[in-house]
């Protein structure tokens, strides 16, 4: 019954992996493609890890695997949003059809005379 269950989490893991890299092939920009890697590929890492924590039976491994599992889905939704976050502001072109750019306004390179918030103006030299 165990080698089931571990097969099974493998499977499905193996699964969840492939579909992550098929995403990072076909998604059309980095912002996309960070949603492909950051989801179906922790998903399909904690799944392999649990098959494994499942496969040794272990206390041991077991709390290793658990808090592996607990790392990946706490860090990789913050290094997803980093990593598109850089590459947005190096000016890596977003998709054709994306036509909501909520990190318009983070960067440096922006354009201050295209802002619309009034408190976001930079202020002049004479006020300083």
């Amino acid at each position: 019954m165990n080698d089931i269950v571990t097969a099974l989490f493998l499977i499905a893991g193996g699964i969840f992996s492939f579909i992550a890299s098929l995403g990072m092939l076909r998604l059309p920009d980095t912002i996309i493609r960070m949603h492909a890697a950051t989801k179906a590929g922790a998903l399909g890492a904690g799944l392999i890890i649990v098959a494994q924590a499942f496969y040794h039976f272990e206390l041991a491994t077991t709390l290793r695997s658990i808090a592996v599992v607990t790392f990946i889905l706490l860090t990789a939704p913050v290094a997803a949003h980093l990593i598109g976050r850089a590459a947005y502001c190096s000016k890596v072109t977003l998709w054709k059809k994306t036509w909501i750019d909520e990190l318009a306004n983070t960067c440096d390179w922006r354009i201050p005379e295209f802002d619309t918030d009034e408190n976001s103006k930079p202020e002049s030299q004479d006020s300083k």
